[in-house]
Formats: structure tokens, C-alpha cells, sequence
């Protein structure tokens, strides 16, 4: 028999239990709905375009993702400014994008590993209509390392914040005053998934990707009511020279096929992993207590660090 001072704690319990039940099936409705309406339903992508200002600004513009927006954007009918260090690369991204696309480009070049540069940028953007801006430029690791024994530490440290951060706060600093005069822009921040979690061996590089999605998150709270859309891009790997991936994959896709996906975003999602099979990676590691995503991620850089150091002994 049960006693009667057990009852109520009994009922409790039911009720805790039953609400839990309430809130995750809600939290996990919430979360299909918006899914659906992102990948299936609807797409940001028809708003990125000439209407938001005549030029799209690319920096890191001649590799990987941020070219596949170059040409992208292009495709839509923008001009396009391309920001990197390679004249000769840039020359011959813009050529491409000119030849096949038929929009007006111009090259500014400039090392963002440097600080001493942005008052250039600034001329070479002098008096253009700005409505999209891509802070694509980045650097990471060569190979997974402990923080003490990465190669030349002092410099990787301020180059990779050179890079990574100051590039986003300055080029944000030199076009937000033009868009918000015209009350509409978009400004799309590249991320990386490394920044949702702290991922170990990868440390410096996650914590400057972390910067750049709080960021992100804080500049759009602060000017979507002004017309401006601010976006967070957090990919997984995409086949790129930085990745070091040469064939794409369905999780590991093309640049190109990754851009086109993450635009479609662009107005439904201030923070995306930008493709469906990341998102969906990315559904699964929210799920997970920090620490077991930590300790996941730290047994697979070991494994790509050991591989490295393999592969250097043997050449």
C-alpha cells in the first residue's frame, strides 16, 4: 500500500515528467516547421540581388567559397568588387566572371593578414553602391595542433585574428554607413561549424569563427529594423583548398553547390549552416551535452593530426 504522504510527490513527478514530454515535442515541432520552411517551403535566395545596390563586395574572392559567391552573385546581375591577395588571381577571376557573366568587376588587392590596409580599401570603394558584402577571407591550420606547439605561434596568432576577425569588423565598419543611408543590404559573414562548439586542436581558428558569429548575431539584432539583413554562415567542410578536400561529396559539396544553397537562406536564417546535410550535422551536435561534443571532436583531430605527421614521415 502506498502511503498517502507519497501521493503528491507522485503527482509531481507525473506532471514534471508530462510538461518535459509537452516542451520537447514542441521544441522538436518548432524545429521541423522552420526546417521545412527553410529547405522546402520557401527561399531567401530571389532578395540577394541588384536591388539591394548595383556591387557585391567579395573578400578572399579568388578560392573556394568565396569566388563560388563572386560568381554567383554575378550570375544575378550584380557587379562585383574582388578583395584578395593575388593580383593575378584576381585578375583572372574577374576576367572569368566578365567573360561569362557580362557584369562590370574591379580588383582591389590587399593582404588581410596586414593592418595598414583598409584605408586603401576604402578608396578603392569609394562611391559604390553597396548591397551585398561577403566576408569570406580566412585562415586556419595547416594540420590539427596543440595550441604551444603550432608552427611560428606568435605570427599565426596575429594573422589568424588579423584574418578572421579584424577583416569582418573593418570591411563592416567601411560599407554598413552606405547601406544604412539606403536602408537596405545584406551582409553575409562566413563563419565555420568549428565556431558553435570549441573544438580542440583547431582552438585559435574556432575561437576567432565564434567571434564572427556572435558578431554577426549581435550586428543583425541591431539593424534588421534599419532594412539591413546581417547572416551567420556556419559550413561543415566544403571541397576546398583550405579543407584540403578535392572531391566533393553530399556532405562535402562543391563550393558552387554550397553558395547556391546558403543564399537560399538569406532572410529566413540570421545564423545557418547554409546546406541541408549540414544542418542536419549541426541538429545532431546541438543534441549533445558540450563536453561529449568536445571529447568527439578532440579524438578525431588526434586522428587527422596523427595522419598528418604519417604522411610528412613518409615523403
Amino acid at each position: 500500500m502506498v502511503a498517502p504522504a507519497a501521493l503528491p510527490a507522485a503527482g509531481l513527478f507525473y506532471w514534471v515528467g508530462a510538461l518535459g514530454a509537452l516542451y520537447a515535442a514542441a521544441l522538436a515541432s518548432y524545429r521541423l516547421l522552420a526546417g521545412l520552411r527553410v529547405w522546402v517551403l520557401g527561399s531567401g535566395a530571389a532578395a540577394v540581388g541588384p536591388a539591394l545596390g548595383a556591387w557585391a563586395v567579395v573578400t578572399g574572392a579568388t578560392d573556394g567559397i568565396g569566388k563560388a559567391y563572386a560568381q554567383e552573385l554575378a550570375r544575378r546581375g550584380m557587379k562585383v568588387v574582388l578583395i584578395s591577395r593575388s593580383k593575378e588571381k584576381l585578375d583572372q577571376v574577374s576576367t572569368e566572371i566578365k567573360e561569362k557573366y557580362n557584369v562590370e568587376t574591379k580588383v582591389i588587392v590587399a593582404d588581410f593578414g596586414e593592418k595598414e590596409i583598409y584605408n586603401g580599401i576604402k578608396a578603392g570603394l569609394e562611391g559604390l553602391e553597396i548591397g551585398v558584402l561577403v566576408n569570406n577571407v580566412g585562415m586556419s591550420y595547416a594540420y590539427p595542433e596543440y595550441f604551444l606547439d603550432i608552427p611560428e605561434l606568435e605570427k599565426t596568432i596575429d594573422k589568424m585574428v588579423n584574418i578572421n576577425i579584424m577583416s569582418v569588423c573593418e570591411m563592416t565598419r567601411l560599407v554598413l554607413p552606405g547601406m544604412l543611408e539606403r536602408s537596405k543590404g545584406i551582409i553575409l559573414n562566413i563563419a565555420s561549424a568549428s565556431g558553435m562548439c570549441p573544438t580542440p586542436l583547431l582552438t585559435l581558428y574556432s575561437a576567432t569563427k565564434a567571434f564572427v558569429d556572435y558578431f554577426s548575431q549581435g550586428l543583425h539584432a541591431e539593424y534588421k529594423s534599419k532594412g539591413i539583413i546581417v547572416q551567420s554562415v556556419l559550413p561543415y567542410y566544403v571541397a576546398t583548398k583550405m579543407s584540403k578536400i578535392r572531391k566533393p561529396t553530399l556532405d562535402k559539396p562543391s563550393p558552387e553547390r554550397y553558395v547556391r544553397a546558403a543564399l537560399g537562406t538569406v532572410g529566413l536564417q540570421s545564423q545557418t549552416n547554409g546546406y541541408l546535410p549540414h544542418a542536419l550535422m549541426g541538429w545532431v551536435m546541438s543534441l549533445l551535452p558540450t563536453s561529449t561534443a568536445i571529447n568527439i571532436i578532440m579524438k578525431t583531430n588526434k586522428q587527422v593530426r596523427a595522419r598528418y605527421f604519417k604522411k610528412m614521415k613518409e615523403k
